[in-house]
């Protein structure tokens, strides 16, 4: 039966050094990180990690330097063999694919977007985004068609004919965006992607890509050290430290219940209502009440005080307590979707 999820990641290990055979046997065994770079000189990159991305969803790893984060995403492309595990594909063991599979695996249907924007700085920004579609062989005008188009999409027009030198940093990295985006793959691989940016185009750039995956629902496997982005964009959130997972779940999860002292570390400076979006908290509506369409008194819904999904509870609070007991959710095209029960809500804000 083929898997709901787009990756699987299935207990990898990665260790570096001159024996990591060895390692291996003895990080299993229940050595440490600390104890392993000691006796053998190896580093423990990965220890046993096992995750599942679902397809469309934006997928944040995160994690102080050091933890294994950008390792991790690039055993998802091959960049990076591991020690011992497995990484699954759309139900195919990539690392059981040959020289020509793996080529094809990366021309067509994942693309990574790299911290340093990784721009060839004697091709023209047009050159630049038609680099991923001038290796797979498609003609000029086509690959120069689709490439501008792209450009356009991340909000580049009229600088085809310059070259990355002469555009900001956020505007090199909307190249490289829309050069990744050019290949039309099912995968977005995006290692640091908005770090070196300052805030205010990081958080323009982060919009931008919010705004691009509502039309495009790409799988993005996302990589960051900043928790608050990783709030803003992801649907689910893995926390990794010393090559081990810490937690996964969902925005909401991590901020509501985080099961550490790390990650409540992480999460303590947080402002919970500006992170937590209407999505993490929407519950079915039942479907008696979803194919009636108006109030019903055993649920006090309102159909006409509608919060949208996209929505932080910050914004949605006030139209919550002044409801009895629910508020309808809608998506943005006005579909209904769910609705928010108020003592939930209130019940878990207060733990």
């Amino acid at each position: 039966m083929r898997s709901r999820y787009k990756i699987e990641v299935r207990n990898v290990y990665k260790i570096f050094g001159a024996a990591p055979v060895q390692a291996l046997a003895k990080v299993k065994a229940g050595a440490t990180k600390t104890a392993i770079l000691k006796e053998t000189g190896d580093v423990v990159g990965l220890n046993n990690v096992s995750i599942a991305v679902e397809p469309g969803h934006v997928h944040v790893i995160m994690g102080l330097s050091g933890s294994g984060k950008s390792t991790l995403i690039r055993h998802f492309n091959r960049l990076v063999e591991p020690t011992s595990g497995e990484v699954i594909v759309d139900g195919e063991n990539i690392l059981k694919f040959n020289k020509k599979q793996l080529e094809h695996y990366r021309r067509h249907k994942v693309s990574m977007v790299f911290q340093r924007f990784g721009l060839c700085p004697h091709e023209t920004i047009l050159e630049n985004a038609a680099f991923g579609l001038r290796v797979q062989g498609v003609p000029r005008a086509e690959r120069d068609e689709r490439a501008r188009a792209w450009l356009q999409q991340v909000g580049l027009v009229g600088v085809e004919r310059h070259y990355p030198r002469q555009l900001s940093g956020g505007m090199q990295q909307r190249v490289g965006l829309a050069r990744a985006l050019a290949n039309d793959p099912d995968i977005l691989l995006m290692d640091e992607a908005f770090s070196a940016l300052d805030p205010l185009i990081k958080a323009e750039m982060q919009d931008q890509l919010l705004n691009l995956q509502k039309k495009l629902k790409k799988t993005i496997v996302f990589i960051t050290h900043d928790l608050d982005e990783a709030l803003k964009i992801g649907d689910r959130i893995t926390i990794l430290k010393d090559g081990e997972i810490i937690q996964h779940g969902t925005p909401t999860e991590i901020l509501m219940r985080p099961a550490t002292d790390y990650v409540r570390e992480f999460v303590g400076g947080v402002n919970r209502y500006r992170a937590i979006r209407v999505e993490h908290l929407v519950r079915k509506m039942p479907m008696e009440i979803a194919n009636h369409g108006n109030s019903f008194e055993d649920f006090s819904i309102n159909y006409a005080s509608a919060v949208k999904i996209d929505q932080t509870l910050d914004e949605v609070m006030p139209l919550l307590m002044s409801s009895k007991t629910c508020l309808v959710v809608r998506s943005e095209d006005g579909d209904l979707i769910g609705y928010l029960d108020k003592s939930e809500v209130l019940a878990m804000i207060k733990r």
